[in-house]
């Protein structure tokens, strides 16, 4: 039986666009978006200082001494707040205005010295809906967007602090691939959590269809296709920074890239899987249902086709004439003539019940003996 999952409601998005005509850069932020939370981490293999943000281009003079700066912005909510700190950075305009319209599919844009990068990653508490990650990869900094606080680079924050795994000892480069494997990583439990529902639908499906198996099916095609759309562009992104050679992406670090180009195609080939599988199931859920309303009608026939002939016998020897004419039926006045039109009835209609058995138009055809 399936298991009752809770109705959890889709996140809506107030996206302010520019109105049409404005100049190019202009920064509209969405006034339901989370007010921006600044993190800023500076690590290298001697050690991490992690201070609140405050006055950054100050912070990054005071800070250069790490191979690598991190500043995080988690929430778009004030246009204000990252007009800042692209001025901190250098970011350019028209980058900044893709961060803060977050319906931006993954993709890589040169400005500079710097490389912007957006991804998507499954935003947990909301289940499938996916959440806009914007990466700018500088010379010695790495400054990250996200739609609200928390999320997978939690994890990456640890990893600095506790100084697990070669992060400290890698550069900025390496930084973003392991934010971009950390939001690739976010699919799989979500892709795991659809093939469960497929295979309990699956089973369903096959042994007792309900009448809101269909819906449920439909409802799993439109979260593997929110997924398509998210991982196809996701992947086109990774294979250009690995076809990049300007040395912003060093040799080391192309290795593990090309490990997160490799996951984003197993999320392509598990999504087009599942795809094919419901589309599977929507056919075998509409041949079920046919195959159903066959059998119900195909029992209605043989049972009207059974009352058929009692009905004429009955309309026969319902015409109540004078018994008196040579011309009328004789069984009127016959003292045995009702057990024996009940008994014609009950025979013709057992007849024809077994005529149809073994016709094989109910029940199983009968078996015919080999020669």
């Amino acid at each position: 039986m399936d298991e009752i999952r809770p109705k959890t409601p889709r996140r809506r998005r107030t996206r302010k666009r520019a109105p049409p005509g404005t100049s190019p850069g202009t920064l509209i932020a969405d006034p339901a978006a989370p007010k921006p939370v600044l993190t800023l981490i500076a690590y290298g293999p001697e050690g991490v200082s992690e201070e609140p943000a405050g006055e950054l281009a100050e912070q990054r003079r005071s800070l250069a001494a790490y191979s690598v700066l991190w500043l995080d912005v988690a929430g778009l909510g004030d246009a204000g707040t990252i007009q800042a700190v692209g001025s901190a950075f250098g970011l350019h305009r028209l980058a900044l205005e893709d961060v803060i319209n977050v319906h931006q599919r993954p993709k890589v844009e040169v400005y500079g010295d710097h490389r912007f990068i957006v991804a998507r990653a499954i935003d947990a508490p909301v289940g499938i809906e996916t959440e806009q990650l914007s990466l700018f990869l500088g010379p010695g900094f790495v400054v990250t967007f996200q739609e609200t606080p928390g999320g997978c680079f939690d994890l990456v924050r640890e990893r600095i602090r506790s100084g697990k795994g070669q992060i400290r000892a890698g550069g900025p480069d390496y930084l973003v691939y392991t934010l971009l494997d950390a939001a690739i990583d976010t699919f799989f439990p979500a892709l795991e959590s659809l093939g469960e529902r497929l295979e309990t639908l699956e089973d369903e499906i096959v042994l007792a269809p309900q009448s809101d198996s269909l819906h449920r099916v439909h409802a799993v095609k439109r979260d593997l296709l929110s997924l398509r759309r998210a991982v196809w562009p996701q992947r086109e992104a990774l294979s250009f920074l690995l076809r990049e050679d300007d040395g912003v992406i060093t040799k080391g670090t192309r290795v593990y890239l090309n490990d997160c180009y490799d996951h984003t195609v197993q999320l392509m080939d598990l999504v087009e899987t599942y795809r094919e599988i419901s589309s599977g199931l929507t056919e075998i859920y509409l041949s079920s249902m046919s195959h159903r309303l066959n059998e119900v009608m195909k029992v209605l026939t043989v049972i009207a086709t059974i009352f058929i002939p009692l009905t004429f016998v009955v309309g026969v020897y319902g015409m109540n004439f004078d018994t008196d004419s040579p011309w009328n039926m004789p069984e009127l006045r016959w003292r045995y003539g009702y057990p024996a039109c009940i008994a014609a009835m009950v025979a013709i209609g057992f007849g024809l019940y077994a005529w149809f058995r073994r016709r094989g138009w109910i029940g199983f055809p009968a078996r015919r003996k080999s020669s």
